[in-house]
């Protein structure tokens, strides 16, 4: 076996078909690839983060149904509303159903990501990893649409259909090369990546590469590691793209869209939910199949622009349909829904236009590209840990954004709530341009590289 092993180097070029022409090594690997059990394995994966997706969207359809039902033990007030829509049966069986289905989701949110990122390629790791965002989003289509013919109780039994599928697909998919080849489980890994590559593909020389990246690493992460250029810049970039994608206001403006619908005159409000979570598919899926030909930094800086023009005129629309009282500062104070008591019907396409944009906006950049850059830069020994602290950043963020919305709305006014979010979606486009690496083609450990400043 090791007289084999050593001999790859030298057998390369004849098993890769003799890397023809100027095709290097790696594309004349890749082209042998077949992908079809690697598409199988990743949609096993999705499964949860469609999951998740009903979780999101479960809320805005339960909330005005919780609110108006007839057992007084179950009613929800608007600061009872708030905290069901954030946290994610009397009203307490009610939080602690959204914890758990939360805490489940942020576990998914991780493993989904990092799962598919280690058993894809490069020519497609883009696409898949953007399918994690855009079964979320048709999560919340879902949701959005059986909330229209099911009452609270049966949309949530309609939610535990997805991570039942899940449990049943995972039990048959393989455990990432990467991991196994971690624990010392070549053989192991090698039948995996045929599994995901097809027969055709030389299992044997893509183990080569990911171990040969993987011996300079220590398999073992300490708090002194933080000083290496490899672990702290991936780390601040994740971090960073977190808080600056729920900084945007997306799942305030989610977790509300009903209401916000209703509030602004749009007497269907169920039904305008329903065609803003089908915009946000049909960009998403957009994203999905342009991500590895245009890059993900275009796509971030493509959407902060479209975000940030859709909520800061969103705000023009708030301010100029209805005035709101004053105080002798001449501050506005005031809710959402007081604030657009008189809102000008000739107004209302602007409402539409501006959720549109802004929806659009985010499905093609800064919904889907945080998540997939999130599991490419980390370097293996702490790629757990990092996209760990990734998740609960974002996590933290969207509690935060959620229950503070309407906070928000009365201290700043509904108008001056949406510049803000505007303010905050150009810093996006800045952070972008300067500190976001372009991953695009790059293998995980080329990507690990740049930043350690060696690639």
């Amino acid at each position: 076996m090791e007289t084999r092993q050593e001999s790859r180097p030298l057998l390369q070029t004849e098993e890769l078909g003799g890397a023809a022409g100027h095709k290097s090594e790696q594309d004349a690997y890749l082209d042998k690839v077949q992908n079809k059990k690697l598409y199988l394995a990743t949609f096993a994966a999705v499964l949860g983060p469609l999951s998740f997706g009903f979780v999101l969207g479960y809320s805005s359809p339960a909330i005005p149904n919780l609110s108006k039902i007839s057992d007084l033990r179950l009613r929800l007030d608007p600061t009872e509303a708030s905290w069901f829509g954030s946290v994610v049966t009397n009203i307490w069986m009610l939080y602690l159903g959204r914890v758990l289905t939360g805490l489940a989701s942020g576990v998914t949110s991780l493993a989904a990501p990092l799962y598919i990122s280690e058993t894809s390629h490069q020519r497609i790791r883009g696409t898949l990893g953007s399918c994690v965002q855009l079964m979320v989003v048709l999560g919340i289509m879902g949701a959005y649409i059986a909330g229209l013919v099911l009452d609270w109780r049966w949309l949530a039994v309609t939610c535990s259909v997805p991570p039942t599928a899940m449990l049943l697909f995972m039990c048959f998919m393989p455990e990432t090369p990467r991991f196994l080849l971690s624990q010392g489980k070549r053989r192991e890994a090698e039948e995996a990546l045929r599994f995901l590559r097809g027969p055709e593909a030389p299992a044997e020389w893509e183990c080569a590469q990911i171990e040969g990246a993987s011996l300079e690493q220590d398999s073992h992460f300490q708090l002194s590691d933080l000083r290496d250029p490899g672990i702290y810049k991936p780390l601040a970039v994740g971090i960073l793209m977190m808080l600056f994608q729920q900084f945007t206001g997306i799942n305030a403006i989610m977790f509300y869209a009903e209401t916000i619908f209703e509030v602004a005159h749009f007497k269907n409000g169920d039904v305008a939910s329903v065609i803003v979570a089908a915009f946000q598919v049909i960009f998403t899926a957009l994203a999905a199949v342009i991500m590895d030909r245009a890059g993900r930094k275009v796509l971030l800086v493509v959407s902060g622009v479209a975000m940030a023009v859709s909520t800061a005129v969103f705000g023009v629309y708030f301010r100029l349909s209805s005035p709101t009282p004053t105080n002798s500062s001449g501050l506005e104070f005031g809710s959402l829904e007081p604030a657009l008591k008189d809102t000008q019907l000739d107004l209302s396409w602007l409402a539409l236009a501006c959720m549109g944009l802004f929806i659009a906006g985010f499905a093609v950049g800064w919904g889907p590209t945080p998540w997939l850059v999130m599991s490419e830069i980390f370097p293996t020994p702490v790629r757990g840990l990092a996209s760990a602290v990734c998740v609960l950043t974002n996590w933290s963020t969207a509690f935060l954004v959620t229950k503070t919305f309407q906070d928000l709305m009365n201290l700043l006014s509904s108008a001056g709530t949406f510049w803000l979010f505007s303010v905050l979606c150009a810093l996006n486009i800045v952070f972008t341009v300067f500190c976001v690496p372009e991953t695009k083609g790059k293998t995980l450990e080329q990507i690990q590289a740049h930043f350690k400043g060696t690639g």
